[in-house]
């Protein structure tokens, strides 16, 4: 009798070309995704070496790190930025690799743009130079960020040298009470076990509450595994991810689609299944998510108070530099904290149901006079589906602005940049000391909480505004 497999197991030990004793497995890549930051010294590297692309129809290029979110018909200013750009295009068109630059139709931010279009599928391997290659995961791939020269062995060998990770399985079965997303359901697991709580694991989410998530709701979720210190995140492929993948343009079509279906389905996690660990939480325990330190696992429930310094895993010295840099103290309570920007966007809240759930507060409101708001949509797809369904409307009239495609103030490598001292409400992913522009204080959070903060101007808790 065979020993049941995990859903990364059967993934991870599909893709070993070969075992190295003692070492590290050569692991074949099915879909690699390059963007105009981490690309162009590996193309250097091909170049310097004489060697090609190996698979150039498996490679997806898009820009998205360094590109304005207003104006994009016209010439980029910032020279470092152009010149990436202009690399990106000029070695995707040598190599012969699919380029969604600036003005494409398909443009957006990486890990949107992949799902949205049929390229990420379950049981694929999938790699990128960025580290929320995670975001793909949701769909039951493994799927991880990955360096510079790791890219470059990628596009001239179609494979990576990597040890296996130890396996976590994180279940939360029960029903989620209102207003609460799926960001804060990650930013809560985070909080529970660390910044580096995950550290050397691929984590498998398991239970009624990731069963019940839409599509979206899972890339949120396995985007932010990094967040714990995972080498990334996995969800098992169902009904839910057919109807998601069904019909888009790369997605596989007739017969091929049926039998492609017939192999995701042998692919979730087998009865009886070992993992190196485990963690069970209650959804009822779950609230709306804020955080208040500076890193991801500093976070908590919007109605608690910030935690002493014995209540975190983080020692008392770094706990008090983090409320020193955010200007917060311990007990303090966070609702009604005054805030400066409210930042709608990033692979991890860039999608349409993302602007779905902030509209959903704004409407009938106004935005606040003290706030600042950057509402960018992770693709031009998202843009589209936003005017459409007549969301830009509803923004328009509550005082917003809608912005145009890109990565934006996630990292400040654009002019997207939260000033210093300045707090922002953020649905990104990270909010270490100067990730949204040096000395910038972010508060990570789902669109429902930044969209009662946008027409409140402080820290609100949603469920007073639903």
């Amino acid at each position: 009798m065979s020993t049941p497999k995990s859903l990364f197991d059967k993934v991870w030990d599909a893709h070993v070309v070969r075992k190295i004793e003692d070492g590290p497995d050569v692991f074949f890549i099915d879909r690699h995704f390059i963007h105009e930051v981490t690309s162009p010294v590996a193309f250097l590297g091909l170049e310097t070496r004489g060697i090609d692309v190996l698979f150039p129809e498996r490679t997806f290029a898009t820009a998205d790190h360094n590109t304005p979110t207003i104006n994009q018909h016209l010439p980029v200013a910032d020279p470092l930025s152009a010149n990436q750009l202009k690399a990106l295009e000029t070695n995707t068109a040598k190599y012969g690799i699919s380029h969604w630059g600036l003005g494409h139709a398909k443009n957006g931010i990486v890990h949107v743009v992949g799902p949205e279009n049929g390229i990420t599928q379950p049981g694929m391997t999938i790699v990128c130079g960025d580290s929320h290659t995670s975001t793909h995961g949701a769909f039951g791939a493994i799927a991880f960020g990955i360096g510079t020269s790791e890219v470059e062995m990628v596009l001239s060998s179609q494979c990576i040298m990597q040890p296996k990770p130890k396996k976590m399985r994180v279940t939360i079965n029960g029903k989620l009470g209102a207003a609460v997303m799926p960001k804060d359901v990650t930013l809560y697991i985070i909080s529970q076990l660390s910044a580096a709580g995950a550290t050397g694991y691929f984590v498998e989410y398991a239970g009624d509450v990731f069963r019940n998530m839409s599509m979206e709701g899972r890339m949120t979720v396995c985007n932010m595994s990094i967040e714990m210190g995972a080498r990334g995140g996995m969800i098992a492929p169902d009904e839910t991810t057919f109807a998601y993948l069904k019909g888009r343009e790369l997605a596989p079509k007739g017969e091929a689609w049926d039998k492609a279906v017939a192999y995701w389905k042998t692919l979730p996690t087998e009865e009886g299944a070992t993992f190196d660990i485990e963690y069970n939480f209650d959804a009822a325990d779950i609230e709306p998510q804020i955080t208040y330190g500076t890193n991801p696992g500093l976070g908590t429930g919007i109605s608690q108070n910030i935690p002493l310094a014995n209540q975190v895993k983080d020692g008392e010295a770094s706990y008090k530099k983090s409320l020193g840099y955010m200007g917060f103290a311990e007990n303090e309570q966070i609702v009604g904290k005054s805030i400066d920007y409210v930042f709608l966007g990033s692979c991890t809240n860039g999608r349409i149901e993302d602007f779905r759930a902030f509209a959903s507060i704004v409407k009938g409101r106004k935005k606040a006079d003290n706030v600042t708001a950057w509402l960018v949509p992770g693709s031009h797809i998202v843009e589209s589906q936003i005017k459409e369904e007549g969301i830009l409307d509803i923004l328009n009239e509550a005082g917003f602005e809608l912005r145009q495609p890109g990565c934006s103030a996630c990292l400040a490598m654009n002019d997207d940049k939260i000033p210093a001292g300045k707090y922002a409400v953020s649905t990104s992913n990270r909010n270490f000391e100067g990730r949204q522009g040096p000395g910038a204080r972010t508060l990570l959070a789902s669109p429902l909480v930044a969209a009662a903060a946008a027409v409140t101007g402080k820290v609100t808790d949603p469920r007073e505004l639903i």
